[in-house]
């Protein structure tokens, strides 16, 4: 027979279990997911169809480090493409200590070549920046493709290689430059402990501390790919911009407010 006062008890111990399952799903969602991040962009072919490339946490923390110093030395997104396209091939985004010879870093640039020190090539602003300033040096590279202008800087044995990779950069320098609204976004990400400083952080990559507050569309949207790109290591669990809003948790873009142009973070404040 129905006892009421034990089914009151069962759906007591339903709603608990409930209300545990929603509170603990963003968690749960991740478990035995790889932290990284991906970049969304139209494809070109006839379909227009959504591509999507994937990166890996440390890959996405290289290219917002690039994308950001060229936004702050004034390189127009062509630049800021061939230097993505250039770091894709020689390092595949990663900051390599060692290469060929005395090749080291992102762009594999040689001290010996007068890239700079070896610890200084091994530093991505820096690394990014001396790729930018020889780009910049070239005779008439902003009318050169991709593969000839990263052929100009970095005189790779293998010149044709850069053209591969002209896509994916084109993808990623119009997620991190703000030109694409909300294309990257980043999942499984944890908090790391302690933090790297992000006022000091910012000002050095993007030239700035004004992470708040009201930003042009494309601003505001190079400064929030950056920080959902650096969110592990800078302790950012949340970016909210012209409405809409990255979680850590939710690993997303949602639309959570009107298209206002004003950005705002949640810092853990857990930095060096």
């Amino acid at each position: 027979m129905w006892k009421p006062r034990r089914g009151l008890v069962a759906l007591a111990v339903i709603v608990v279990l409930v209300a545990a399952l929603v509170a603990a799903w963003p968690f749960l969602r991740n478990l035995g997911r790889t932290p990284g991040c991906a970049v969304t962009a139209t494809s070109e072919a006839a379909s227009g169809a959504p591509v999507t490339f994937t990166l890996s946490e440390e890959q996405a923390n290289n290219a917002a480090t690039i994308a950001a110093v060229g936004i702050r030395l004034g390189m127009p997104d062509h630049a800021v493409t061939i230097a993505l396209a250039a770091a894709l091939q020689e390092s595949d985004l990663y900051n390599l200590p060692d290469g060929d010879r005395d090749s080291a870093g992102l762009f594999q640039q040689r001290p010996s070549q007068g890239w700079g020190t070896r610890a200084q090539v091994l530093d991505p602003v820096y690394a990014a920046a001396a790729f930018y300033q020889r780009l910049r040096a070239q005779p008439g590279w902003a009318q050169l493709s991709v593969a000839d202008a990263a052929q100009l800087v970095q005189h790779s044995a293998a010149p044709s290689a850069y053209a591969q990779w002209e896509p994916r950069a084109r993808a990623d320098a119009a997620a991190l430059t703000g030109e694409v609204p909300a294309a990257l976004t980043c999942r499984g990400l944890t908090i790391k402990t302690p933090s790297a400083n992000l006022v000091a952080t910012a000002t050095v990559e993007l030239g700035t501390t004004v992470l708040r507050g009201a930003h042009p569309e494309t601003r505001g949207w190079s400064i929030s790919s950056w920080l959902v790109a650096h969110a592990s290591r800078l302790g950012i669990d949340r970016v909210t911009f012209d409405g809409r809003t990255w979680t850590m948790a939710s690993g997303i873009w949602s639309q959570t407010g009107p298209a206002d142009r004003i950005l705002s973070l949640h810092h853990t404040r857990n930095a060096a």
